[in-house]
Formats: C-alpha cells, structure tokens, sequence
C-alpha cells in the first residue's frame, strides 16, 4: 500500500504512539493514507479503536515478529 507519509513509534510506549499518529495525521490532507509502524502491543486496539472514534479510516493493519504496521486513511 502506498503511504504519503511514515510515522515511526517503534519502542514508543502507551500513550506516545497515538499522540504521535494524531499529530502526523493533522499533516495530511483527507483522503492521504498514514502508514504507522509501532512496537506497543496496546497500540493495535488504541489505534484501531481511536480510527473509529474520529471518523479515519483503518484501512489495514499487519503485524510481523511483533512491529504492527497501521495504514489509516485521513477523513
């Protein structure tokens, strides 16, 4: 999938990864796709359930030796 942009917030604990992806998303213009790639198992609920809540789109989400790729799309 192509992203018009990478957040990074690998070793980024609770609630830092999300604090970050809302700051990086607020960078984009609606329809943009974000590509996060982060260590925080919590992340995979926060930012999923966080997607949901503000109206972006979760389009897909991989997780691979315990790095979790998110690809949200901005509303």
């Amino acid at each position: 999938m192509n992203a018009n942009k990478v957040l990074d917030v690998k070793g980024l604990a609770c609630p830092m990864p999300l604090v970050k992806t809302k700051k990086a998303l607020n960078e984009l213009n609606s329809g943009e796709i974000l590509e996060v790639i982060a260590t925080d198992k919590g992340a995979k609920t926060d930012l999923a359930a966080w997607s949901k809540s503000t109206g972006n789109e979760l389009v897909d989400m991989k997780e691979e030796q315990d790095v979790f790729t998110f690809y949200i799309k901005k509303a």
